[in-house]
């Protein structure tokens, strides 16, 4: 099989193959890492390498399959992880130039299982600094490029993580969610990003950035991908209290389940304010799925637009407890925006906080009330295709020069979801006219990320495709 071939297979076929031994680990991993070698330098999705470790993993994963010992569908598959997961005896930058040096002594939690599961590190992937922002333009290890245009963002903060699976620089990646930093990149990327549950998956071992927000979860190519993965890396974590102890069900048990018969919600507000071009792919999606056989109705959650000022509320003063740590005394050595946001943390009252707190439950509780009598919920993943990299690297910009309003444009439609902590996932609709990404999210009830994996797995075979960039 060639390079080409090898790099264009998902997880779950790569897992067959390996296993059946029509695909070997080590060439694999050879493919991904002469692909690096050739993309990377102009998409910079990665910070850390780990060529050696990698080739190191894939020998080991050949030769305990030829044993007879394959660990599952993982096994001598190569990923990377956001540079915010704690890699023992690699450095864990958080795109700063606080941590350039920072060597952990132990993995993150989702780092230990994927190795558990025989998979290959191919890397640390590049961040918006500490997780912090919308755009991924590192001011420290550069500006990561969206594969579909290089003038456009890719979406943040985990925008190395989207990158790299849609440049065929990694079979599968890990990323964070705070306010959108899975499913933002994925959307605008062009690829599946899933914020599954708050507390579904442990968050040992990953630098925070707003800890009663922050999600760990997969940004991979498709649907049964982010499923299989979830499989490896979710449940309860002794050294993360806040982890639940709900059991793991098997999360591809119901990806072909289809959706004749069920019900969809449609979020009127968040239909509200997106650009023409979003709203023209996400009603086609709506029809394919009303094709399929299921019931789609508008449902209006009026709270749905203090989201963004909740999950602004709590973020600002969680993200400023963390970095007391380094903030008074090198706050030079933060990023523009970064600093920004510490320093508009520090002005907040503490009642600000709280009242944000409060707000989540009831937020919750009338969310889960329009989802009465349906499955899931449908939205666009943002209001806006991905915009250009903005002057000097500055968030992002409109192509007359305009600065784009990252908040307003893009967190208003994901960060709701942190608040309430639903799963979201967030799947390619098509293209826009100008050849990049649109997306939509479908939201589930608290732990029901079969349900979400099961409509998205149904709209994406039914929608076929994306049509790869042309790198």
């Amino acid at each position: 099989m060639s390079s080409q071939e090898l790099l264009s297979l998902d997880v779950a076929a790569l897992g067959e193959g390996i296993r059946a031994r029509r695909i070997s680990p080590v060439e694999l991993t050879e493919a991904y890492l002469a692909r690096l070698e050739t993309v990377d330098k102009r998409v910079v999705a990665y910070i850390t390498v780990t060529a050696d470790r990698a080739r190191a993993d894939a020998r080991h994963a050949e030769s305990e399959i030829a044993a007879g010992r394959w660990r599952g569908p993982f096994h001598g598959v190569p990923v990377a992880l956001k540079d915010l997961c704690y890699t023992s005896g690699i450095r864990t930058t958080g795109g700063s130039k606080i941590l350039t040096d920072f060597v952990p002594a132990y993995d993150a939690t989702v780092w230990a299982r994927l190795a558990e599961a025989g998979a290959v590190l191919l890397g640390k992937l590049n961040l918006h600094e500490f997780a912090n922002g919308a755009s991924s333009s590192n001011p420290h290890f550069g500006f990561v490029r969206n594969p579909y245009n290089l003038e456009h963002i890719p979406g943040g903060s985990s925008g190395g993580s989207a990158a790299a699976i849609v440049a065929r620089m990694a079979a599968a990646t890990i990323g964070t969610d705070t306010g959108g930093s899975i499913r933002v990149p994925a959307a605008f990327c062009g690829c599946v990003g899933l914020k599954q549950t708050w507390s579904r998956v442990s968050r040992y071992g990953v630098l925070p950035l707003a800890d009663s927000l922050d999600h760990v979860g997969p940004i991979t190519r498709t649907v049964g991908d982010a499923a299989l993965m979830l499989n490896v890396i979710a449940g309860h974590d002794p050294n993360d209290v806040t982890s639940s102890r709900l059991p793991v069900p098997d999360y591809t048990s119901r990806l072909d389940a289809g959706v004749a018969g069920m019900r969809f919600g449609v979020i009127k507000e968040l239909t509200i304010g997106a650009s023409a071009e979003v709203l023209d792919s996400f009603h086609a999606a709506v029809r394919l799925i009303e094709s399929m056989g299921a019931r789609v109705e508008e449902v209006s959650i009026p709270s749905i637009d203090s989201g963004i000022l909740i999950a602004s509320a709590i973020t600002l003063p969680e993200a400023l407890e963390y970095h007391q740590r380094w903030f008074p005394e090198r706050a030079a050595d933060y990023g523009s925006d970064v600093r920004w946001t510490m320093e508009a943390a520090g002005a907040m009252p503490a009642t600000v906080y709280i009242r944000a707190q409060r707000a989540r439950a009831r937020m919750l509780a009338e969310v889960l009330g329009a989802m009465a009598g349906h499955q899931v919920l449908l939205a666009p993943a943002t209001g806006i295709a991905a915009p250009l990299i903005g002057a000097q690297g500055r968030g992002a910009k409109q192509p007359d020069g305009k600065p784009v309003n990252l908040v307003k444009a893009v967190l208003r439609f994901s960060a709701p979801f942190n608040v309430t902590g639903q799963p979201a996932l967030a799947l390619p609709t098509g293209l826009s006219p100008a050849g990049l990404p649109l997306s939509m999210q479908i939201v589930g009830r608290p732990f029901d990320e079969l349900t979400v994996l099961q409509a998205a797995r149904a709209y994406e075979r039914a929608r076929g495709p994306l049509p790869p960039p042309k790198l």
